[in-house]
């Protein structure tokens, strides 16, 4: 990969051309980065209902039209179907397919629904002097899923996913106020501390992405996860979701602050 692209159109264009696809934590520093989940129109109302009442994993920050594939206010001149790195295909609850484009299986109904990243306020954190060797790694946040049950909607129902970050003790407080003022791309954890609180037996086997070592006076702090209509999907087994890969978000144009409360 060429690590001299960084503005968010270059990086959507290089995925756009099939470049090999990596997790997105660190790139386009300062840009909003998203989850992604498109649904055929059918779907789309419930999902849409699941997003608003589950704001903490699913907060919205785009819906479009029904058959765009333009990410107009948050990335004009995108191309949904090609400019994430690495999606997802879910049929029945089931992974069936991983690619790096969905041309092939692109339908006139489908609807996408972009939700805010906690990239976001990891930009935040990292500015602030907390270290997040994920970022710094170019590797995945750990992401597990919990014993949390989301509030269901139509079709839409299943437990909660979260990440995790391990926080230095003495900069846990600090963590918190800085992740409160993002409340559009997850806010504020929603635990501190014993992962078997949330359902979570074993740290070093997260569910999604990479291992991260709590070290001696770390607590491993969890965030609300926008991979949780994934752990939906397998749940609720709809006919067809597509998301992107645990990680492999799509960046916009948007910056992080637009996001914040100040």
């Amino acid at each position: 990969m060429n690590t001299e692209i960084s503005t968010p159109s270059e990086l959507r264009k290089m995925f756009r051309s099939g470049a090999e696809p990596i997790p997105t934590a660190g790139l386009a520093p300062g840009k909003v980065q998203a989850n992604l989940v498109i649904l055929p129109k059918a779907s789309a109302f419930d999902f849409l209902l699941f997003c608003q009442r589950n704001p903490k994993p699913c907060p919205l920050i785009e819906v479009l039209e029904p058959g765009s594939y333009e990410v107009r206010t948050a990335a004009p001149g995108s191309d949904i179907r090609k400019d994430v790195p690495l999606y997802r295909i879910y049929k029945d609850g089931d992974l069936s397919e991983v690619t790096q484009s969905i041309d092939h299986v692109w339908q006139d109904d489908f609807v996408s629904f972009l939700l805010g990243c906690s990239f976001s306020f990891e930009n935040a954190l990292v500015s602030d002097g907390i270290r997040l060797p994920h970022f710094e790694n170019g590797t995945n946040v750990s992401m597990y899923v919990t014993n949390i049950q989301t509030e269901p909607a139509g079709e839409f129902s299943g437990p909660m996913v979260v990440s995790m970050r391990s926080i230095p003790r003495d900069k846990i407080v600090r963590a918190v106020q800085i992740t409160s003022r993002f409340p559009s791309v997850h806010g504020s954890p929603i635990h501190i501390g014993n992962p078997a609180e949330i359902g979570i037996r074993d740290l070093n086997q997260p569910d999604f992405g990479d291992r991260t070592v709590v070290h001696e006076n770390e607590v491993p702090v969890f965030w609300a996860c926008g991979v949780t209509p994934q752990s939906v999907a397998m749940h609720s087994q709809p006919p067809l979701m597509i998301t992107h890969a645990p990680g492999h978000m799509f960046i916009t144009d948007k910056h992080d602050s637009e996001y914040s409360i100040l």
